[in-house]
């Protein structure tokens, strides 16, 4: 525990260390203020709730969540301190824990920035907070497995731009299963099951129960574990990337 905290104290300084992060911090509050009250049509709608909030999240994530993730590794071997990380006296799992919780860490913070809208909502109306609550752990969770799966995939390249490439290809891939469109596919000739199987994988199908208020163990259950299966999946590229140095 204290070697992963260790590293998550010098990750996650090192998000500040640079104007980047702040940068980044303001283009997502202006972004999903701009999902919320413009393109959400917040006012037009004249309802006390968040959700033209929670609506646009996954899809915003989509972008903004391989973005921090693809400098967690990635960067590491660009400059040459990807090696001598791996020589400190520092269990691999910590380094992989340490790096990750940094960058929820990081999410997390950017998350809290936007408790304004939460106060705004209130302000002008009288809104069921539990539902808003629900919301917003289903917002960190989703975030926590899109940066688990930018994690692991920045450490398959040098390249910050590929990194952030296949992050966003493998999330969207997580994103869509659930949707309409790709679920007719499967319906004309695939089982129910089948069907049932890749909707379920979604990260939308199950992000959508939280915002709505209806916490479901397998909801939070499904998240922790994609977000495990790809720490291990990080741990496994890190350890073939070491023995192949």
């Amino acid at each position: 525990m204290g070697a992963t905290l260790t590293i998550f104290r010098r990750e996650f300084a090192s998000y500040f260390a640079t104007p980047v992060a702040y940068v980044f911090l303001v283009i997502y509050l202006v972004m999903q203020g701009m999902f919320t009250f413009y393109i959400g049509q917040f006012y037009v709608r004249e309802q006390a709730d968040l959700v033209a909030f929670f609506s646009y999240q996954p899809w915003l994530y989509l972008f903004l969540m391989p973005a921090v993730a693809m400098r967690l590794w990635a960067e590491e071997r660009k400059t040459g301190t990807f090696e001598l990380l791996l020589t400190l006296p520092v269990p691999l799992g910590a380094v992989v824990a340490g790096k990750y919780l940094a960058a929820v860490a990081f999410a997390a913070v950017a998350l809290l920035l936007t408790a304004p809208i939460w106060i705004t909502v209130n302000w002008l109306g009288t809104p069921d907070n539990g539902v808003i609550a629900t919301g917003y752990i289903g917002s960190l969770l989703m975030a926590s497995a899109y940066l688990a799966i930018g994690s692991a995939l920045s450490a398959t390249t040098k390249n910050q731009v590929v990194a952030f490439i296949l992050a966003v290809t493998v999330c969207f891939l997580f994103l869509v299963s659930g949707l309409p469109m790709v679920l007719d596919v499967f319906g004309g000739w695939a089982p129910d099951p089948l069907v049932e199987a890749v909707a379920n994988l979604s990260f939308l199908t199950h992000f959508n129960n939280l915002q709505k208020g209806m916490v479901a163990l397998s909801d939070i259950v499904y998240f922790l574990a994609v977000i495990v299966l790809w720490l291990w999946i990080n741990r496994i590229v890190i350890e073939s990337k070491r023995e192949a140095g």
